[in-house]
């Protein structure tokens, strides 16, 4: 059938949801590809299941991935989503509120069987009883169709089963035009060593595509031009694979070698997949038996002159902060990552939040002062954790780097650096060869000198108990602890000198000021300008560094007359720029697992300068 039109649009959402065994997150990975290749900015949003073997078809089992595709400069895996393909009963029940009125709803029509609703807790069937009324619904018999398709494959009917994910990727390139080449070539590397199932895929996803070539129900096919991104080389990066790449480099531009003691905990561990590929870099990954082993193990490696790095996620932290406090006494530069998830406890393991702030500057015993800083975007995260590396050099102290699972299992278009551009990473071990001392000290930064086992004449010892000043002696002196511990305090707050001035988007004062840090930076963005095209004197300011903080923070927020911050937590950084700077804040929380849509904080944006301020924290 001809089709009627080709619509153009600048952006569109969509959401392939369906059980956890479905692959909607590999089909939602190639859609993100393929669309950054063909020129668009994207951002994504995978949302798996809390639930590691949840029952198949049930509300627990839903595995869902956002994209968000656009001809222009995108920053939040979109709001509402335009469409919205249901692999199942349940996949249907706990997305369709977030399809917008009147959007295309594609159903795997065979699952809405007596079976499949019961497990949905379905009474009735949604196709049939008016649920779906106030959407544009296809129903299609995609698993009939995928086993249609192979039926000459030889593959069972479980195999075919399989591959109805591609069969629904495949429909959806059709209706947005997008090329197939590259994830035919994916498919082919993927199954290269099983051919049979690389040929079943690339026919499912090629079926999909002719059965909306053929069919009359699709009568329109949708169009999203190239963004136009700054000139240069793009690859479209995961968040955690992005800290990873940011440690090799880093470890690159020093002329040293990298460590990664780490325990696997989601979602951080795609950290350790990555980094575990360079060991022609001289990366060397340790999977340890715990999260204890691991941090000391990185210790060990920071002492003996490597880069050093591990990785974690909130529970891990707990358990890492005793070594944490041994690598801050001991002034070893060791970074330690945090990919966030939604707490207390074990909590909600595949789920966001932002809420480990308050444990990465304080969840230690004593006066532990520790420099922290946030990433705000997956392409974000290379930098942040190359400049982690830097910082923990230059001033010999751990690094905390907060990530979260929002951006680290989200992706987006990276215009790769040129390496001769990044940064130096200069490796001065600080050492008087006349004489040498471990607590000695840099004037300017109060760096003590990286000796390294092994070096005649230079032989010290370091541990937890606290050191005499300069000399390194174990000392038990009142006044020798005090002043240690100040001078560790300076030490992290004299890195604020390096910041560059405070980037204010929009006007340096005003009405409103929206303050930011870590994920929330795209839904942010997003909302402050809109409400500026509408006219409203809000401005924004994001924070990458949150330990310390900017030295002119504090002038730039006293001239809005309201600060409003949005956060994932209960008002963690509301807490912390409350009592540093002794100003009121309005605060903005959210602990759903969910990340904010740009909506909420415009319609919160809205109400403070329509005259209400809301909830206070």
């Amino acid at each position: 059938m001809a089709v009627e039109s080709v619509l153009n649009l600048e952006e569109v959402t969509i959401r392939l949801a369906g059980d956890s065994g479905d692959g909607m997150q590999l089909v939602g990975t190639e859609l993100t590809n393929t669309s950054a290749l063909f020129g668009n900015d994207v951002g994504t949003l995978p949302d798996y299941p809390a639930e590691i073997r949840a029952p198949a078809g049930t509300l627990a089992g839903v595995s869902g991935f956002q994209l968000h595709i656009g001809s222009f400069d995108i920053h939040t895996p979109g709001d509402e989503v335009d469409v919205l393909v249901a692999m199942n009963p349940a996949a249907l029940k706990a997305n369709l509120k977030a399809l917008k009125p009147n959007g295309v709803l594609i159903v795997n029509a065979e699952s809405f069987d007596e079976k499949g609703l019961k497990l949905a807790a379905y009474t009735s069937n949604p196709l049939e009883d008016g649920t779906v009324a106030g959407y544009q619904l296809f129903k299609v018999e995609m698993s009939s169709h995928t086993k249609a398709a192979l039926r000459e494959t030889g593959l069972d009917f479980k195999s075919m089963e399989r591959c109805k994910n591609f069969f629904a990727l495949g429909m959806i390139f059709w209706l947005f035009n997008r090329p197939m080449e590259y994830t035919i070539k994916f498919i082919e590397d993927k199954f290269s060593k099983k051919p049979l199932l690389a040929q079943a895929n690339i026919l499912a996803l090629k079926g999909g595509y002719a059965y909306c070539e053929a069919t009359e129900a699709f009568v329109n096919k949708y169009e999203i031009n190239p963004a136009k991104l700054p000139p240069g080389k793009y690859r479209n990066l995961g968040g955690n694979e992005a800290i990873g790449l940011g440690f090799v480099a880093a470890a690159q531009k020093a002329g040293l070698e990298l460590f990664l003691g780490s325990y696997p905990i989601t979602p951080a561990s795609d950290i350790l997949h990555t980094m575990a590929k360079f060991k022609n870099f001289g990366v060397k990954t340790f999977q340890a038996e715990d999260e204890i082993a691991a941090i000391a193990a990185s210790i060990g490696a920071a002492y003996a002159g490597d880069i050093a790095v591990t990785t974690t996620s909130g529970p891990g932290m707990c358990l890492k902060s005793e070594a944490i406090n041994l690598a801050i006494m001991t002034e070893l530069p060791v970074v330690i990552v945090d990919v966030q998830r939604a707490g207390p406890s074990t909590g909600l393991p595949t789920k966001t939040e932002q809420a480990d702030l308050l444990q990465a500057l304080y969840g230690r015993n004593g006066e532990s002062p520790i420099p922290v800083i946030a990433a705000s975007r997956p392409a974000d995260c290379f930098e942040v954790a190359y400049e982690a590396v830097r910082i923990a050099i230059r001033y010999m102290t751990p690094v905390i780097v907060l990530s979260d699972g929002y951006i680290g299992n989200g992706a987006e278009p990276w215009l790769i650096p040129d390496v001769d551009q990044l940064p130096p990473i200069n490796v001065d071990r600080h050492i008087n060869l006349n004489q040498f001392y471990p607590y000695q000290r840099t004037e300017d930064t109060l760096t003590r000198p990286w000796a390294i086992p092994g070096m005649a004449g230079f032989e010290h010892r370091i541990g937890g108990l606290e050191k005499k000043n300069i000399m390194g002696n174990v000392n038990y002196e009142p006044e020798n602890h005090e002043y240690m511990c100040r001078i560790r305090a300076e030490k992290v707050h004299r890195i604020a000198n390096e910041f560059a001035p405070t980037e204010i988007a929009g006007a340096d004062s005003g009405d409103l000021l929206v303050l930011g840090w870590g994920g929330t930076y795209g839904a942010i963005r997003t909302a402050v300008e809109h409400c500026m095209k509408k006219g409203m004197k809000v401005s924004r300011v994001h924070l990458r560094w949150v330990n310390p903080l900017p030295n002119d923070l504090g002038d730039i927020l006293k001239k809005f007359k309201h600060v409003l911050i949005p956060e994932i937590n209960l008002g963690q950084l509301s807490k912390i720029i409350r009592s540093e700077y002794l100003i009121d804040t309005i605060g903005l929380n959210k602990i759903s697992g969910l990340p904010f849509n740009s909506r909420e904080i415009e319609n919160k944006i809205e109400a403070i300068l329509g005259g209400s301020n809301g909830h206070r924290n």
